[in-house]
C-alpha cells in the first residue's frame, strides 16, 4: 500500500515507528520500587480507614479500657511498620499520596 495518508512514520534511522504507543524502558529496580509504592499506597489507605473506624468505636464508648489500649498499641505498630517499609524502598509517606487530579489526593493530608 503506497497510500501516503496511511504510511507509517519513520524514525531518524528510517525505521517505521510502531503506532499505539512507545515501549516502556524499565529496569528491575525501578519496577520493584514502583510496585512497592503501589502496594504500600493501598496498605496505607486501608490502614487509615481502619484507624478512623477504630477512633469512631472509641468515641462511641462501647469498648473496654483494655480494648482501647490494645487498639492504640496496634495502630502505633502499624504506623511504625509502614514507616519502616517506606524506608526500605526509599519512599516517603508523601510518595504514597497519589494525585487524583481534580479530585485531590488519595490520602488526606494533616490539615484535612
Amino acid at each position: 500500500m503506497n497510500d501516503p495518508v496511511h504510511a507509517r512514520p519513520l524514525d531518524p534511522a528510517g525505521t517505521p515507528v510502531r503506532r499505539g504507543g512507545r515501549r516502556i524502558e524499565a529496569d528491575s529496580e525501578t519496577v520493584q520500587r514502583d510496585l512497592a509504592q503501589l502496594v504500600l499506597t493501598i496498605v496505607e489507605l486501608v490502614r487509615q480507614l481502619v484507624e478512623r473506624q477504630c477512633i469512631r468505636r472509641v468515641d462511641q464508648g462501647d469498648l473496654s479500657d483494655e480494648q482501647v489500649e490494645e487498639i492504640g498499641v496496634t495502630l502505633m505498630r502499624l504506623e511504625e511498620a509502614m514507616e519502616e517499609l517506606c524506608d526500605r524502598f526509599d519512599l516517603t509517606m508523601s510518595d504514597l499520596n497519589l494525585d487524583l487530579g481534580p479530585l485531590g489526593t488519595l490520602l488526606p493530608t494533616d490539615g484535612d
